[in-house]
């Protein structure tokens, strides 16, 4: 895939404030349920030792 020169992989260069804010505010949405998913499994491993 080509470079279109508007940033990383299709996204724009410079993004507002808010949008910052609302990428960030997902992606630490995302890792919270990615670190219960591993609590959870951490306890299953442990119940079945």
């Amino acid at each position: 895939m080509e470079n279109c020169g508007c940033g990383v992989n299709g996204m724009r260069s410079f993004l507002t404030k808010e949008e910052k804010l609302e990428i960030l505010k997902e992606y630490k949405k995302n890792l919270e349920s990615e670190a219960k998913g591993v609590a959870e499994r951490i306890k299953e491993l442990e119940k079945n030792n």
